[in-house]
């Protein structure tokens, strides 16, 4: 059975990768054609995004890869965005 849960209700949750860190806060989602494209997850103080981006306000992750919603939303590893000094 397919749980539907309304945007509004996953807006303002807490995002982590599938090891258990955390990523992030869910701060809004990209819809393309009635469908969900992508979440706009927001970096905050001691999120994964926030060390690893240094400046960066937050991600749009693709909903591909998100792996579950729930009292909180879990992202693949791979969705986390690597940042290397020669980006500069």
């Amino acid at each position: 059975m397919i749980k539907v849960k309304p945007i509004s209700e996953v807006i303002g949750l807490r995002a982590y990768v599938e090891d258990g860190e955390y990523f992030g806060n869910v701060e809004g989602a990209v819809i393309d054609n009635n469908k969900i494209d992508a979440w706009r997850i927001k970096a905050t103080k001691n999120s994964f995004l926030n060390d690893s981006l240094g400046g960066a306000k937050g991600a749009l992750v693709p909903h591909s890869m998100v792996k579950a919603v729930g009292d909180v939303m879990i992202v693949r590893k791979a969705a986390a965005p690597s940042y290397t000094e020669e980006q500069e």
